[in-house]
């Protein structure tokens, strides 16, 4: 990389970032502090502005860099990816769009504690929350750092990859912190618009290169990723054994179930003021994300066409910079003033969606942690004192103090990611979201279902679904060979892996159903038939929605 791509991608890296600041700026001035206002803006978004806003939110750095760079390593296998976050939307759009936003108020355990008024529930759902976003911001901030180890010139810039995480999680505070959920749905707004038309020119560009023939692109495809005909066949990246094919398996399942369990995406329903409108938003996102998913796969397909296998996985093993390369080449060349200007376009919208995704799920896990759990404990003291009985306590109403502690939670979280973030820097961001998802799947997708449509479900069983999920999906990363026993694992000198696969949700999704009928089956303290009649007329019909 030259000093001229360097230089032109970092003007336009901070033309956007002085538009978003702008933003933030502009909206923490109209907020009035309320935990309405921080936490939803104000629930004054029209469906079609939450569309884009949830379209900017869910097409992350796994999607543009990611997804695409998978495809140009794995062909076929790689298209999964695009295919099991795109159908995943419709399980959002059937189950829990309209329901979330009748019986929510601000996160995904308010839906959850309309069902069942328990703090220890509140909790749970709060810290399942708090982790599959954390490991949803890691992904993030390794794109971040592969952004920047390809504009220093390579992996030699150790230094401006952490400084480039470190800089990323400054401002994802900082939007938080100043603008709350106004600001990030503005940023999501501008960010998807940009995301959409950047991925669009590339796409055409690649198919006019080949004269607008899709089987003149794949066949070269073929030819220059280094696989020839196997390029364009299942088994790639997921058919050396039985391991790899579960492992597919596995990934699939975590893919389609686990956005209807992303905190940051639920969030987004509570920003519009019916459950229409939540609805018609997510209809508004399928359309946008459909559209970039197609695009993706052009993208990838395109780069190993033009760039060619190797030459992406020489530059990013994890084949995380392959967009990147592709508008180099499309430009005309790392020497043309062409190739200059739109690799720089390219790295700015890049990180430009990564600003604005971290800053989504930086605002949904601080919300977890003041709504969900300080909020939850500072109840339970004024209970006590009080001497109300569980039953009563989770319907106190939220203060502006949670509101000073979100934002103490935003600068926690965003230290943590940083901090995972370097430790994680060599896997692919895809690769990273997918096991956000097995989390989200596993642990929050039971326990929200449940709650939403089994008339029998207890407390007991809303605990042992959240434990039970979010438990065995933890502890099957931390034995697989993610983290140890493979060249490319975060402890590659290590070897205490014990799980076969790399991704848990084959196991862990069962396991979290499993786990939540059990404990409600063998619960002493039978379910409440009129709260669930309440909740499902609520849900239903919204009457009662805030």
């Amino acid at each position: 990389m030259t000093g001229e791509h360097q230089k032109l991608a970092l003007l336009l890296f901070c033309a956007f970032v002085a538009l978003t600041l702008a933003i933030t700026l502009w909206a923490g001035r109209r907020r009035h502090g309320s935990p309405e206002e921080f936490y939803a803006g104000g629930r004054l978004f029209t469906p079609m502005e939450n569309g884009f806003a949830i379209s900017g939110d869910y097409m992350s750095a796994a999607s543009f860099l990611g997804i695409s760079g998978l495809i140009a390593l794995y062909g076929y296998d790689g298209v999964l990816y695009s295919v099991g976050f795109l159908v995943a939307w419709l399980v959002v759009l059937l189950l829990v769009a309209e329901l979330v936003r009748n019986c929510g108020r601000f996160t995904l355990a308010d839906v959850v504690a309309s069902r069942l008024r328990r703090p220890r529930v509140r909790f749970a759902v709060g810290i399942s929350s708090v982790t599959v976003s954390v490991l949803y911001l890691v992904a993030q901030m390794v794109g971040a750092g592969s952004l920047v180890a390809l504009l220093a010139g390579g992996h030699t810039g150790t230094g401006a990859r952490t400084a480039a995480v470190a800089g990323v999680g400054a401002l994802m505070v900082t939007y938080v912190v100043l603008g709350g959920m106004r600001a990030t749905t503005w940023i999501q707004i501008v960010k998807a618009v940009l995301l959409l038309a950047g991925a669009l020119t590339l796409t055409v560009l690649v198919l006019l290169r080949f004269h607008g023939d899709p089987g003149a692109l794949l066949e070269s495809a073929a030819g220059r990723s280094g696989h020839g005909a196997d390029f364009l066949a299942p088994g790639l990246a997921y058919g050396g054994g039985l391991a790899d094919r579960l492992d597919f398996l596995s990934l699939g399942i975590a893919l389609v179930l686990g956005t209807a369990g992303l905190p940051h995406i639920l969030a987004r329903f509570y920003t519009v003021p019916t459950a229409t409108s939540a609805r018609r938003s997510v209809v508004w996102s399928i359309g946008l994300i459909g559209g970039f998913y197609l695009m993706t796969i052009v993208l990838g397909f395109g780069a190993a066409a033009l760039v060619g296998g190797d030459a992406v996985r020489a530059d990013d093993p994890s084949g995380n910079t392959a967009v990147p390369l592709l508008a180099l080449d499309l430009g005309g060349g790392a020497a043309t003033t062409g190739g200059t200007v739109l690799f720089a376009v390219v790295a700015a919208v890049a990180f430009a969606t990564i600003l604005a995704v971290v800053a989504g799920i930086t605002l949904a896990s601080s919300a977890s942690v003041a709504h969900d759990l300080y909020a939850t404990v500072c109840r339970s003291r004024a209970r006590r004192r009080a001497g109300r009985t569980p039953r009563d306590a989770d319907g106190a109403s939220a203060g502006a103090g949670e509101v000073a502690v979100a934002r103490v939670a935003a600068a926690v979280i965003g230290t943590l990611a940083i901090g995972l973030g370097l430790l994680a820097r060599d896997l692919n961001v895809a690769f990273l979201v997918g096991l956000a998802f097995a989390v989200a799947a596993s642990a929050n997708l039971p326990v929200l279902l449940y709650a939403l449509f089994w008339r029998r479900f207890t407390a007991r069983g809303a605990l042992w679904a959240v434990y039970g999920g979010l438990g065995p999906a933890v502890l099957l990363v931390v034995f697989s060979p993610v983290v140890s026993g493979s060249p490319d694992a975060l402890f590659p000198g290590m070897d205490f892996h014990v799980f076969p696969l790399q991704n848990p949700g084959l196991v862990s999704v069962p396991l979290g159903f499993l786990a939540g009928w059990l404990g409600t089956v063998t619960s002493a303290e039978p379910a409440d038939p009129v709260r669930h009649a309440k909740t499902e007329v609520r849900a239903l019909t919204g009457a009662g929605a805030a």
